[in-house]
């Protein structure tokens, strides 16, 4: 199994408490490789939001690889980032590790967020078919107020890698995972979370229905549905696709993911909608057992079970700092003075919803509705 430690603050944090919390549950992870994904960023990317980052890894040549494309595509740089690498036993460094800011090319500066969306995606996917084909250029994110960071190794010693523990990196919601490789070769596209336009999602658990939704998500004709290194990365798409492509609720995540049975379907007000999801998007059922973390564009943050409940997950915090962890110690790391008696152990008809800057935490069961808040 994988380990899961994600924050969602109103205040700026570092990564390493992510990191930190994922030492406690070491055991649940093998150094196979640790990601991060940063949202909401602070320090030096505080006034820079409004623009695009670029994230990824380069060898020296990869660097001139995405200069040329950039420059041809119009993109002007603005900033630019990088860990300043301390060496560590037994993890191999790369050439670069960058998190790159960009003013748009100067044709779609009045254009719609929208357009500028399927910008950052197009330009991202190129990028990456071009670094796979030249082995250069790996990227993970190009995003604004996004940024994502991804190596092999102990989560704590890529911590020191980075020097993560003296920079000034730091985000408002962070999402941390300690890899346990099972069922594919170390490869950094294959690290959690995964990321696509606003949506991000990392699992613990593993996903034996993955070919027939791969093949589903691939056959939708949108140019991000691609890759898939993991068995897991589906879990993403799918909240992108029924998101913001449907444009459903993010309720209805839960409904697609992990459809009632025709009897519990009869219980709910929403009984013809929640009957159609399951018939239309059938394809899209996960086979679990999965412990499901996310976020949405606007900072909302989640955790869902699948029907088997077999892979542990926690959610408890105050007002303004919440964590969702695959373990009480984990929890215990990030927000030790809490009230241990409302942590929330969703089972599998439960998704728990944190509104942005951590202000609320609601309970949604797929029978019940919404069932408790914690302010």
């Amino acid at each position: 199994m994988c380990r899961l430690a994600a924050i969602t603050s109103e205040k700026y944090f570092s990564p390493m408490e992510n990191i930190t919390a994922l030492e406690t549950m070491k055991e649940g992870h093998d150094g196979s490789g640790m990601g991060l994904i940063l949202k909401n960023l602070g320090g030096e990317f505080k006034d820079l939001k409004e623009y695009p980052v670029l994230s990824g890894i380069s060898s020296n040549t990869g660097i001139d690889t995405i200069n040329d494309h950039m420059d041809s595509a119009g993109f002007k740089l603005k900033h630019s980032w990088s860990p300043k690498i301390r060496p560590v036993k037994g993890i191999e460094r790369h050439d670069n590790y960058f998190a790159r800011v960009y003013d748009y090319p100067d044709k779609y500066k009045g254009r719609s967020f929208e357009e500028k969306e399927q910008l950052l995606l197009k330009t991202r996917v190129e990028l990456r078919k071009t670094g796979e084909r030249e082995g250069s250029v790996t990227v993970f994110s190009f995003y604004p107020d996004v940024l994502t960071l991804k190596e092999v190794g102990d989560p704590l010693q890529l911590g020191e890698f980075f020097s993560l523990d003296k920079s000034d990196l730091k985000a408002k919601i962070i999402f941390a995972q300690g890899r346990q490789n099972t069922n594919y070769a170390i490869n950094l596209y294959a690290c959690h979370p995964f990321f696509i336009q606003g949506y991000g999602a990392m699992v613990n658990g593993e996903n034996t229905a993955f070919i027939p939704i791969k093949e589903y998500l691939m056959g939708r004709g949108l140019p991000g549905y691609i890759g898939y290194n993991s068995d897991s990365e589906v879990f993403a798409h799918i909240l992108h696709y029924s998101c913001r492509h449907l444009k459903y609720p993010l309720t209805y995540y839960k409904d697609i993911i992990t459809p009632l049975k025709a009897s519990e379907i009869e219980t709910r007000k929403d009984s013809q909608a929640a009957r159609l999801l399951k018939m239309s998007l059938r394809p899209l059922c996960i086979d679990g057992p999965n412990c499901v973390m996310g976020f949405t564009p606007d900072g909302t943050t989640f955790m869902a079970q699948d029907a088997k409940k077999l892979r542990p997950g926690v959610v408890g915090g105050v007002k303004g700092k919440f964590a969702l962890m695959s373990e009480e110690c984990g929890l215990d790391s990030a927000v030790a003075k809490r009230d241990k008696s409302k942590d929330i152990f969703p089972m599998k008809y439960d998704m728990v919803i944190i509104e942005p800057e951590a202000r609320e935490v609601k309970v949604w069961n797929q029978l019940q509705g919404w069932t408790a808040t914690t302010s």
